[in-house]
């Protein structure tokens, strides 16, 4: 694991207006009963594109304007929680991605099972989020997306991403876990995966010492309230790696709080967050552009995580 606590400083900022609006998407989720609701940024051009699938967290995709009253979404059925009522941040991040020659797919793994309106805080573990937990639900959603978006032509296959927040991040840390004990070798699989801010304890993780195929960034904020960095970073420690996959690289943001990363002035009013933000912008794009040019099998080989960065 590689660790970089990241102190305050100037930051850059990401465009967080849209150019366009996003498809409303249907697809099925992995675990063969579920139509999930996606929404589908596209880049310039015919493709095929590398493409990433992003995953909200337990809050849900929806701003908290709108979504208290949400329940089901889903083909034919009216709701304020549409492709209008994403999040600015979850806006923000596609257009990033979708400026940068990706197909970017939001999942909503809460609307089609109608809780739309997402989960407060402190509520993990409830007995109503079991039907959209971490470990066994939401990573079925995530592979669904990625049979859907494998099988479109302006779709690079072998060039598919996840990233994910909080619940989210757990989710998407999840599925590669899976990933990694998969069978069928020629099945579509996570090329790389970007987690901000996951909850890493054992009820979120299947595993404490996950086995990990492909690149991973680990985001975190030394303030987080409602997560622990530190679990997370003795996770990213015991880590066992596949042969010739890079150590993860966990950047610990100083004094950053959960949700660093979201434009909007409440969280953007602390120092910390704008610096977050302002790298995580500046450097994931590059990096995954990196990943994604990267044949895994001519990396060195490592058994176990590496150094912490901070930044």
């Amino acid at each position: 694991m590689a660790l970089a606590l990241v102190l305050p400083a100037s930051p850059s900022t990401a465009q967080t207006t849209d150019a366009s609006p996003p498809q409303t998407v249907y697809f099925p989720s992995a675990d063969g009963k579920t139509q999930l609701t996606g929404y589908l940024y596209l880049p310039a051009g015919p493709g095929p594109h590398p493409a990433i699938v992003l995953l909200h967290g337990r809050g849900g995709p929806y701003s908290i304007n709108v979504n208290a009253q949400c329940t089901q979404v889903g083909p034919g059925i009216a709701s304020a929680c549409d492709a209008g009522a994403l999040t600015l941040r979850h806006r923000a991040w596609a257009r990033y991605w979708a400026e940068r020659g990706y197909v970017a797919l939001h999942v909503d793994s809460f609307g089609p099972r109608g809780v739309a309106h997402g989960f407060g805080r402190h509520t993990h573990g409830a007995p109503e989020r079991a039907a959209v937990n971490e470990l066994d639900v939401r990573p079925l959603d995530a592979q669904g997306a990625l049979a859907w978006l494998a099988a479109r032509a302006d779709v690079a296959p072998a060039r598919i991403a996840l990233q994910g927040w909080s619940n989210g991040a757990s989710t998407a840390i999840n599925v590669m876990i899976r990933q990694a004990r998969r069978g069928d070798a020629h099945a579509p699989a996570f090329a790389a995966a970007l987690v901000f801010y996951p909850g890493c304890g054992a009820r979120a993780l299947l595993s404490q010492a996950p086995r990990i195929d492909v690149p991973l960034q680990v985001l975190l904020g030394s303030a987080d309230d409602e997560v622990s960095s530190v679990a997370c970073q003795r996770v990213m420690q015991q880590v066992d790696l596949a042969p010739g996959t890079p150590a993860p690289v966990v950047t610990l943001y100083a004094d950053a709080t959960h949700d660093f990363d979201d434009p909007g002035k409440s969280r953007q009013s602390v120092e910390a967050n704008r610096m977050a933000r302002g790298d995580a912008v500046t450097r994931l794009g590059p990096w995954l552009e990196q990943m994604m040019a990267v044949r895994y099998d001519a990396l060195p080989s490592e058994k176990t995580g590496g150094a912490l960065q901070q930044k």
